[in-house]
C-alpha cells in the first residue's frame, strides 16, 4: 500500500464521488477508480457499494477510513517538520474554519502568509465548529478556527479577533421599525431563518437568549440552513427574523436590502485552536502570530 493509495482513498471516501476526488486531487477519474479497485483487489476487500452511478462506503470502508485519515495526518506531520529545516521555504499547511471567518476575516491573514511565505501551500478547510474542532483533534489540521466558547480540553484556545452578531429582517418585517426589541418579542412576533445545529452563530445566540431567559425551544424556527448565504437569501424573501455576522451581512445592510433590527446581541470571539499534544510545525506558529498582531 503506498500513501498515494491512501490519499486517494480518503479522498474518494471523503465525497463518495469519483469526479469530485479526482478533481480535488488532480489526477484523472479513471487514475482514481484504478487505485481504488486495485487496493480492493490485493487486499481482497470491498471498500465501495457501486450503486448506478453513486459509490458509497461499505461498513469496511468506514472502519479504514479513520486508520487512512490518520496515517496521512502521521505524514503530514512529518513532512511540516521537515520543511521547518528548509526555513519555510516549502511545505503545506492545512487550516480549517468555521464559514464566517473562512469567509471574511481568514482570506488576508492567508494572503499576508503567501506573500510572505509562497512556497507554502496553505490548504483551507470550511465547516462548523463543531467540525473543525474534530478536524484538529484527529489530526486533519494543524490550526482551526472557530467562534465563541469550545468545551475540548485537548485543544488550547486563542482568542485572535471579536466579531458583531446582528439580528436581521426584511425591510418590510415589523421589526424594521427601529423600536427597540425585548427578549418577549422574539418569541412572539416572528418567525426565524437559523444555521444548522454546530454553528457558532446558532449556538451565540441561543446562549444570549437563554442568559435572557428565553429557551430555544420557544423560538417559533421555519428554516435550519447550512449557510450564511443560504440564510440572507432566506430572510430577504420572507417574513423572518434571522441573527448572523455583521461581516456576513454588511454589504446587505448597505444596500438597504436586509434591516437590523433595535436588539443588543454580544459580540463573539473568534478563536484559533490548536491541539495541545501535538508538534506545532514552524509554519503554524507563523500563521499564528500573523493572527494575533493583524
Amino acid at each position: 500500500m503506498t500513501f498515494e493509495q491512501l490519499a486517494i482513498f480518503v479522498a474518494v471516501a471523503e465525497r463518495e464521488h469519483l469526479t469530485h476526488a479526482a478533481e480535488a486531487i488532480h489526477l484523472t477519474p479513471s487514475a482514481v477508480s484504478t487505485a481504488i479497485k486495485n487496493l480492493e483487489a490485493y487486499y481482497g476487500v470491498e471498500l465501495f457499494h457501486r450503486v448506478g452511478r453513486r459509490i458509497e462506503l461499505t461498513e469496511t470502508g468506514r472502519t479504514f477510513l479513520d486508520e487512512a485519515r490518520a496515517t496521512l495526518a502521521r505524514v503530514n506531520a512529518a513532512e511540516l517538520m521537515l520543511s521547518e529545516l528548509g526555513g519555510l521555504q516549502r511545505g503545506r499547511l492545512t487550516l480549517c474554519a468555521s464559514q464566517t471567518i473562512a469567509s471574511y476575516w481568514l482570506p488576508p491573514v492567508m494572503m499576508r502568509f503567501h506573500r510572505d511565505y509562497p512556497g507554502i501551500d496553505l490548504d483551507l478547510m470550511i465547516g462548523n465548529t463543531r467540525t473543525v474542532s474534530d478536524a484538529v483533534i484527529e489530526g486533519r489540521a494543524e490550526l482551526g478556527f472557530v467562534e465563541g466558547e469550545l468545551d475540548a480540553p485537548v485543544l488550547s484556545s486563542r482568542v485572535v479577533a471579536q466579531d458583531a452578531l446582528a439580528l436581521i429582517v426584511a425591510p418590510d418585517h415589523p421589526w424594521a421599525d427601529g423600536r427597540l426589541l425585548s427578549a418577549a418579542d422574539l418569541v412572539a412576533d416572528s418567525g426565524w431563518v437559523m444555521r444548522e445545529e454546530g454553528s457558532g452563530t446558532r449556538s451565540e445566540f441561543e446562549n444570549a437568549i437563554e442568559r435572557l431567559g428565553v429557551s430555544r425551544s420557544d423560538l417559533q424556527i421555519a428554516l435550519t440552513l447550512p449557510s450564511n448565504e443560504a440564510v440572507l437569501a432566506a430572510v430577504r424573501s420572507g417574513p423572518c427574523a434571522a441573527v448572523i455576522s455583521s461581516a456576513a451581512a454588511a454589504l446587505y445592510l448597505q444596500e438597504g436590502l436586509l434591516v437590523k433590527a433595535a436588539f443588543d446581541l454580544p459580540v463573539r470571539n473568534f478563536r484559533l485552536l490548536r491541539h495541545k499534544e501535538r508538534h506545532a510545525s514552524k509554519a503554524a506558529l507563523t500563521l499564528e502570530a500573523m493572527c494575533r498582531t493583524g
